[in-house]
């Protein structure tokens, strides 16, 4: 996510994190870089060129030359600036009315059916809601069969009327069935087209003002760049939208659309698109963004989708399991599994500060655990409990059965027992020795 331009942001940042004299000369000269790292990204030159203004500003004015570290106070400047273009706070979702009604509106491809579903799912699961799917586009025979298929994925009802033309009439007979069967919250699915077009603006508009929804969010694909932001105006100008939902931002090395998509519609970043599956759904924070583009990580939302999946009964039975020293392959497994619901490897790295930098040009596959877990289910239920009981003749037995070989299992031998030893020092708060331990391993 956003890699080009953290790359790029980076190189220009460099000569004032460094210890050397910062003059407003070579402020000037980064804060140009700056400027033509956003223009690349596919910023606005006009928002490019304000942003930079603004920094160089504050920066005179705050006397960072003269400050005792002015490299970092000229990087924070970065990043709050960069936080107030993108929306500064996070915004909510407006879950008033019995119903709440929710309108998505976007162009044909920018993922607006299948957001449809993540948005029900995250409702459903986050904020134990009822939601209702309905499918209003009567163009397209393939977007009502989708919704079927993303309703049935999450486990959320759709409301569908195939012979029925109109989608004014089914958008107000789909609320009418959400109020007579306790669903509490209605996400409506609209047609899209390939362009922005008459006809289509007149449609949702009529839609918009018969329903009279709670929100109406604008779904646009991020990797469009400018061309996103474009559409957005257009929109916004017809339709006065509450909202914009970013899709596809895993893809998105430069983040043009991201960082410039508020300040000309004015209307807040809600949520954000990261992965395929139907949990890759965020909230969009615009200061956790700003962290994670400048290079810093995002550990807040690390720490979130790690609790998440934190369950307090199992977390005290493997305390006393590391206690007792007892902590085996099974307990290792359950672990992978929590660590793989918690999303794609490679987001999880980028939130870590520093490491989506080292991990540049390294490919984390999703299905990275895959032979771990083969070689965990090649061994004894025995085996799994007791580690040291693998030797020679059953490592060849293990590789044979999960289709690795010796070497691989004895690197997760290793592995797991230098992590075992890890967890008993955490345990009894033996700091300095897991450092120690953590420089020596890979």
């Amino acid at each position: 996510m956003f890699e080009s331009l953290s790359d790029k942001l980076d190189n220009a940042l460099h000569v004032l994190k460094g210890h050397g004299q910062i003059t407003e000369v070579n402020v000037a000269e980064t804060l140009k870089e700056v400027r033509r790292a956003l223009v690349d990204a596919d910023v606005n030159y006009k928002i490019a060129k304000e942003f930079t203004s603004t920094v160089k500003e504050k920066a005179l004015g705050q006397d960072v030359l003269t400050a005792l570290k002015p490299g970092q106070m000229m990087v924070k400047l970065v990043k709050d600036e960069l936080t107030q273009l993108m929306g500064g706070e996070a915004e909510g979702i407006n879950l008033s009315g019995n119903p709440s009604v929710i309108l998505m509106s976007g162009l044909q491809g920018s993922g607006k059916t299948t957001f449809s579903g993540k948005l029900a799912n995250y409702l459903k699961t986050k904020k134990t809601k009822k939601p209702l799917l309905v499918a209003c586009d009567v163009y397209r025979p393939a977007a009502i069969n989708q919704l079927h298929i993303v309703g049935d994925q999450v486990g959320v009802e759709v409301f569908s009327d195939e012979g029925n033309q109109d989608p004014v009439a089914i958008s107000k007979a789909a609320i009418a069935h959400a109020k007579a069967n306790g669903h509490n919250v209605v996400i409506i699915d609209t047609a899209g087209r390939l362009a922005v077009d008459e006809a289509m603006m007149t449609e949702i508009a009529n839609i918009h003002s018969a329903i009279q929804p709670q929100e109406t969010l604008f779904v646009v694909d991020s990797m469009t760049g400018q061309d996103a932001v474009n559409t957005a105006k257009a929109f916004n100008d017809r339709l006065n939208f509450d909202g914009v939902i970013l899709t596809k931002l895993d893809g998105d090395t430069r983040g043009g659309a991201a960082i410039s998509i508020k300040s000309v519609v004015n209307k807040p970043i809600k949520f954000i698109g990261t992965g395929e599956k139907m949990d890759a759904i965020d909230v969009f924070y615009p200061s956790r963004m700003a962290d994670r583009i400048l290079g810093m990580g995002d550990v807040v939302s690390l720490v979130e989708r790690a609790q998440e999946q934190y369950d307090e009964e199992e977390a005290r039975k493997l305390q006393k399991k590391i206690a007792k020293n007892e902590f085996g392959f099974d307990d290792f497994l359950s672990q992978l599994q929590q660590i793989k619901k918690m999303g794609s490897m490679k987001d999880l790295m980028g939130m870590i500060p520093g490491a989506g930098k080292m991990l540049k040009d390294v490919e984390i596959d999703d299905d990275a655990f895959k032979p771990i877990e083969a070689i965990i289910h090649s061994m004894t239920p025995e085996e799994r409990s007791k580690p040291s009981l693998i030797n020679a003749s059953r490592k060849k037995r293990i590789g044979k059965g999960s289709g690795t070989s010796v070497q691989q299992v004895n690197q997760l031998l290793k592995q797991f027992g230098q992590m075992s030893k890890m967890m008993k020092m955490m345990q009894g708060g033996g700091g300095r020795k897991m450092m120690q331990m953590m420089k020596g391993m890979k």
